[in-house]
């Protein structure tokens, strides 16, 4: 399995140079503008909280462009290219073992029974087991996000070496265009999560090998990061935005399918965004956040260590205490609410 070394280390260089004079003021109405990266013909759950006005007139978002990943989102955020950024929990671990300045501050995806990540092949392929992916072309959302840290855990599970883990090929894909590769024969599996999961599993035709749900059952999978500097001078926008966003999980939670749907469609018409399809909108089955509010917890973090060791990201053990803190998020201490409250 390839890593983000390099990547890793540009932003730790970038980092000092272009986090500093970046931070996020409140302007004199106490409003605070925070730059993001979206996700073309999707919405994100701060777009989500926006329209609803579950910041409560104290952020303003400012859509600076679309990403490509989670891992590269999460690297702008580092290097003061935008304000927030999210990623799956184990690349937000390995930028912050990496020495890079940024807290996690509450989940924005996971896997439920509805939502999940699973790995598809044709009906007739002759792949009928994890262990037959050794060798072949996987096509992913990227490199060194959730798709790479399921497989190395599904096939070090079934016994495989890591020298026979490294020879899974992955090909980096835009997500939405994963599921025609495989169809058009160009790689032999797809990585498939959300509402592109959703769609290729509608289309018919293919079949899963295994999926993240069968392999940790609901778990949370990522979660938006501040610059350090950003939450010190600004904890008040921090909070706001944090609780925002738990509040539009919980809107998503318990909002009938079809108006959370039909609200979707209205935002991406009208933010008029120049090439975007909303005919994907349609296959959004949940949120897929177990947790309250998106409280986070070790778990969400260490779940992924073993893949993070053996890809050389980090040594030892890994300290989840350092790499999120629940402080911000309305839900921390509730009852009935998941997630240790880390200070």
């Amino acid at each position: 399995m390839r890593t983000l070394v390099t990547a890793l280390a540009v932003v730790l260089t970038a980092s000092v140079l272009g986090a500093c004079g970046n931070t996020a003021a409140a302007d004199k109405n106490g409003v605070t503008t925070l730059r993001y990266q979206g996700w073309p013909g999707q919405v994100i759950l701060p777009e989500v909280a926006d329209e609803l006005g579950f910041f409560d007139g104290k952020i303003k978002l400012n859509w600076v462009g679309n990403t490509i990943s989670g891992p590269q989102d999460i690297q702008s955020a580092a290097t003061g290219q935008t304000d927030f950024g999210g990623a799956f929990a184990g690349a937000v671990a390995k930028l912050v073992s990496s020495g890079a300045p940024v807290t996690a501050v509450v989940n924005y995806y996971g896997t439920d029974d509805k939502t999940i990540a699973g790995f598809y092949v044709p009906d007739n392929s002759p792949i009928t087991k994890p262990t037959d992916l050794v060798g072949k072309k996987i096509g992913v959302n990227t490199l060194g996000g959730q798709l790479e840290a399921d497989i190395h855990d599904q096939l070090k599970k079934d016994g495989l070496t890591q020298e026979q883990i490294k020879t899974v090929q992955l090909v980096a894909l835009p997500a939405p265009n994963t599921e025609d590769a495989l169809r058009k024969g160009q790689i032999d599996a797809a990585g498939l999560s959300g509402q592109f999961q959703q769609r290729a599993v509608a289309n018919g035709g293919l079949r899963a090998v295994f999926t993240d749900l069968a392999l940790y059952g609901p778990f949370n999978g990522g979660p938006y990061v501040f610059r350090n500097d950003l939450i010190a001078k600004n904890p008040d926008a921090v909070r706001a935005f944090t609780a925002g966003i738990a509040k539009a999980i919980e809107w998503e939670r318990t909002t009938p399918r079809d108006q959370v749907i039909a609200k979707f469609t209205e935002i991406v018409n009208k933010r008029k965004r120049p090439n975007e399809d909303t005919s994907a909108l349609k296959y959004w089955l949940s949120v897929g956040i177990p947790s309250k509010g998106g409280l986070q917890s070790d778990q969400d973090f260490t779940r992924w260590e073993s893949w993070l060791q053996d890809t050389g990201a980090v040594k030892g053990s890994l300290d989840a205490s350092k790499i999120y803190t629940n402080k911000f998020n309305p839900y921390a201490g509730q009852s009935g609410s998941t997630g240790s409250a880390q200070g």
